[in-house]
């Protein structure tokens, strides 16, 4: 039987913090539809039900793999290198070797397995939609619990590091931090008028 990991990522377009990516192998068959009922696109669903499809992704899956690209890697390479960065690290955490790949809009040249890749995948593929949710709970959490407690006054634990206009705010009154992707348009703003 072959094995397909559906990939996706959270925190492309974030001005801080890590892009993380997840790889997921679901057993086939009807019954696991079922299991994952209401598995969707992350960014679809509000954080409680992200929180609960998430441990019932665990539950059902064959496996799981996270892998994240961080902020000094975007930094130095780029935000989709360091995304494919992430990818690929997902993919090594897996504990099952996958035969092929679905993932949401990337390819991933340096992998010798075959691809499919296209836009909205997540909304496709039910691999690749519960990759997104382990994808954007792992991140989400991570702001929450070590961004916010290293650098308080910025709200992370509420923006996760997106651009919003709190975002915004602490920027301009604390200026950026080491979690900042300093080649962000926004941040850039910011750290060449300090």
């Amino acid at each position: 039987m072959q094995c397909v990991a559906g990939l996706d990522e959270a925190g492309r377009g974030a001005w801080a913090g890590p892009v993380v990516a997840a790889a997921v192998i679901l057993p086939r068959g009807e019954s696991v539809c079922e299991a994952l009922a209401g598995v969707r696109d992350s960014k679809q669903l509000s954080p409680t039900a992200r929180e609960r499809l998430a441990a019932r992704i665990f539950d059902v899956a064959l496996a799981v793999g996270v892998g994240r690209g961080e902020w000094q890697e975007i930094d130095a390479l780029g935000i989709v290198p360091a995304t494919r960065l992430a990818m690929q690290r997902a993919l090594a955490a897996l504990p099952v070797a996958p035969d092929a790949l679905v993932i949401d809009a990337l390819r991933l040249p340096g992998v010798g397995l075959p691809q499919d890749a296209f836009p909205y995948a997540d909304a496709r593929s039910l691999s690749v939609a519960a990759a997104s949710i382990i994808a954007k709970v792992t991140r989400d959490r991570w702001m929450v619990e070590v961004a916010e407690t290293a650098f308080p006054g910025y709200g992370f634990a509420q923006h996760k590091g997106y651009g919003t206009q709190q975002h915004q705010a602490a920027l301009n009154r604390l200026g950026v931090c080491p979690l900042h992707r300093l080649t962000f348009h926004p941040v850039a703003l910011c750290s060449s008028t300090d």
